[in-house]
Parts: C-alpha cells; sequence; structure tokens
C-alpha cells in the first residue's frame, strides 16, 4: 500500500483529551477517529490491527469447536422480557432502549445472551443436539457514563462474544475452563501478560466469573494477585490489603496493581434457561434445562492494551502477530528508482508493505516510521545502496544493517520468525 494514498495519516498534534499513551499514539499514528464521545472510527491501520487480533481469537476458539455466526444488533423488548431483565434497573443504566414510529420497544445489543437462548429454543430438543458453543464479531451499545481512554471505554465498540450451552454443569465447567486457556494463548500471541481474575457478575450472574486482566498504569480496575501463585481477585470480592499472605498458597504476598480487563467468562448456569423455558429431553425423555455459560473480549480494547504494553517515547512498537504491515518501506533521496522496484518485489514476495512514497523531508518519514511502529523499517537511499544494498531496521531493539537487495526477504523472513 503507498502511505501517499493512505486515509488516516500520522498527526503532528496529541489530542488535548488524550491522558493515556494508548490514546495519545492511536490517534497521532492514524489508527482511529473520533466521531463524537465514545464512538470511533478504525482508519484502515487500525482495521488491519483489529483483523489480526479476531484472526488469533477465531484460531483459538475454532480449535475448542466453536463455530461463527452473526446475531443481529437491535432486539425486541419481548426477548428481554422473558428473563425480566428489560425492567432490570442496572439493564437499564447501560443498554439504549427506545421505540419506533409505531410504538413498539427495542433495545440495541450490549449483549447476546437472551438472543441466544431464543435460538437454542428453536434449534434444540434432545440432549444429542448439545453441546452447543457459538461466537460471533459485532458492535456493542453500552450507556456508559464517562467514555475515557480513546478505545479503552466507549459507547459503541466491536466484542467478540462466545456462548456455550451444555447438558451439564460439569460440562458446561470444562469447556468453561477449557476457553480460559485459548484466552490465555491468544492475549499472549497478542503479546500480552494476562491475569486469570476472580470476579463479581454484575447484571450477568450472581456466581464469580473471571476476568482476564493485564497490569498497566492506565488501568481502570484494581486487582490483588500473589507473587508466588494464580491467585488474583477484583477488588470488588477481595477482603484483605497489600501484603497479606496469599490465602491460596500461603507462601506468597498478595500485590495490589492497576489493571485493564481485556476479557471476561461467565458461568450462567441454568437461570437464563429456566426464565425463558428453553429445555431439552434428555436420555429418558425427562424435561432438564441446559448450562449456559458466556465469554467476551474487546477487539478494540485488546488493540489499546496492546499499545499501553508495547510503546515507547517515539510511538508504538507492534508485536509481530499483530502488526499492520510487515514492512514500512520509505525511501531518501537518491532511492526512488530502486524502492520503486523494491516495493513490487515484495508485493510479489507475499509481504505486506506500506511504502512511504510521500515527498516529505527525510525527519518526517523516519519519525512516523517510529510512530507507526512497524517491527521492520527498510530504508533506500543513495548512501545505502552505495553501501551495497539497503538498511533494514528493527523498530524494537533499533539495531539495523545494510545488505544486498537480493537477500531482503530472506532477512525480514528471519525477523518474522520464519514467516
Amino acid at each position: 500500500m503507498r502511505y501517499s494514498h493512505f486515509l488516516g495519516q500520522t498527526l503532528r498534534e496529541v489530542p488535548k483529551d488524550a491522558e493515556i499513551a494508548s490514546h495519545q499514539l492511536l490517534v497521532k499514528g492514524g489508527f482511529v477517529d473520533q466521531l463524537m464521545t465514545g464512538s470511533w472510527t478504525l482508519l484502515p491501520l487500525g482495521w488491519r490491527v483489529i483483523t489480526k487480533i479476531n484472526d488469533i481469537i477465531r484460531e483459538e476458539l475454532d480449535k475448542t469447536g466453536a463455530q461463527e455466526m452473526l446475531m443481529p444488533l437491535m432486539h425486541p423488548k419481548e426477548v428481554w422480557n422473558r428473563t425480566g431483565r428489560w425492567d432490570d434497573p442496572g439493564v437499564r443504566e447501560i443498554m439504549y432502549q427506545f421505540k419506533d414510529k409505531r410504538g413498539r420497544e427495542f433495545g440495541l445489543s450490549f449483549t447476546h445472551e437472551e438472543i441466544v437462548m431464543d435460538l437454542l429454543g428453536k434449534h434444540t430438543s434432545s440432549y444429542k443436539d448439545f453441546p452447543i458453543k457459538v461466537y460471533h464479531f459485532s458492535t456493542k451499545f453500552r450507556n456508559e457514563p464517562r467514555p475515557r481512554g480513546g478505545v479503552l471505554r466507549s459507547r459503541e465498540f466491536m466484542m467478540k462474544d462466545l456462548y456455550s450451552a451444555h447438558v451439564t454443569e460439569e460440562d458446561m465447567y470444562e469447556y468453561y475452563w477449557q476457553i480460559k486457556d485459548a484466552y490465555l494463548r491468544a492475549f499472549k500471541r497478542m503479546g500480552l501478560d494476562s491475569k486469570v481474575v476472580e470476579a463479581g457478575g454484575g447484571v450477568f450472574t450472581k456466581n464469580y466469573t473471571h476476568e482476564f486482566q493485564v497490569v498497566s498504569p492506565a488501568g481502570e480496575d484494581t486487582i490483588f494477585y500473589c507473587d508466588k501463585c494464580d491467585f488474583a481477585q477484583n477488588k470488588e470480592i477481595y477482603q484483605g490489603k497489600a501484603g497479606d499472605k496469599c490465602p491460596k498458597c500461603k507462601k506468597g504476598k498478595v500485590a495490589e496493581a492497576s489493571a485493564i480487563e481485556v476479557g471476561n467468562i461467565f458461568p450462567l448456569g441454568q437461570k437464563y434457561a429456566k426464565a425463558m423455558n428453553v429445555s431439552f429431553a434428555d436420555k429418558d425423555g425427562k424435561k432438564k434445562y441446559p448450562w449456559f455459560a458466556s465469554y467476551g473480549i474487546g477487539p478494540a480494547r485488546v488493540m489499546a492494551t496492546v499499545v499501553e504494553a508495547h510503546h515507547d517515547e517515539r510511538g508504538i512498537v507492534w508485536p509481530t502477530e499483530l502488526t499492520p504491515y510487515d514492512v514500512y518501506l520509505l525511501h531518501l533521496p537518491g532511492g526512488e528508482e530502486a524502492a520503486e522496484k523494491i516495493y513490487e518485489a515484495m508485493e510479489k514476495a507475499g509481504l505486506e508493505v506500506l511504502f512511504d512514497d510521500r515527498e516529505e523531508p527525510a525527519g518526517v518519514k523516519l519519525k512516523d516510521a517510529d510512530l507507526i511502529g512497524v517491527p521492520v523499517r527498510v530504508v533506500v537511499s543513495q548512501k545505502s545502496l552505495a553501501a551495497g544494498g539497503v538498511e533494514v531496521a528493527r523498530r524494537d531493539n533499533g539495531k539495523s544493517t545494510v545488505g544486498p537487495v537480493g537477500k531482503l526477504a530472506e532477512e525480514i523472513s528471519n525477523i518474522y520468525g520464519g514467516k
């Protein structure tokens, strides 16, 4: 892709209301654009990152046997009335509810438990139909009273939500912990060190749930965790203080930290099935209610959290699996013709290349390359050509080498671990 044709080029100024690094860098780098408070456009650079986040999530979920689909965003009041949640005060604080011109009431999706349960009622009748594991990527609307942090907390955002239904509680929890492991693998691939944290269920369930939290000064949540084992709880349920002996292993000490929630899993039990009278016949023909659970990840929130975890004073440093492009190619005076040929050759070789062909000073191009944070930068100049080829620089450690054009693809492949 030629950068001169790109929608959403870098900005010179930081947004006045941007208090955290991810907000500043994603806007300044041309990844997102604000339409209004709590509502963001994912520009081409941002969408490429989100697509790679979603692909990682898909790969990990598909390994568990989950199936992808797509559900409506506008829900009739009648479906939500079946669980009694339409008039729940907690739901009303979150859900956008409205009437059409005929007076019929609808809500915009902030979650899809009722919709999935409605589907189960239509498409299942026997224990042989279970387990069901379905997910989708779709827009969610939540009436956040105080959107902040750019895409970290919005009123309209993309969500991956997975739902599973099972014939027994044991089977539900077996899959529940399987998804926990899938989430941990996905976040690790995205360059995030996430902790599994016990938390309350909010408007979803009275049971304990589990959040996936990434320790960060930019986080709005406070978590307490053991420095020796996997014990971790959200401040809302933790009965203690930092420095206490770990209540689980009895060896470690409990630490306190700010953290960003990047995902969550909820064991919902039979609450929704009973409320909506969705049942199945067991082996003996007896009526039983399925056990239900839900699992969420916010891709845009993940993107911002990755930036919080991977940036320096010059800009973003994308992990290789999430980079919007494999290579940031730019030419300096004297390297124009060679750069054009290299661009064509790298594209033919299957590399994703952002070619900075703009007529800008060298300093601007180099600063933008650092700001955008593509892991590999290739500079073609009269100086590099005279030295035997092109300069290849790594964004993460700043190391650079000058090598022959013929070995360029091989060197880039080595940086990406054989990609």
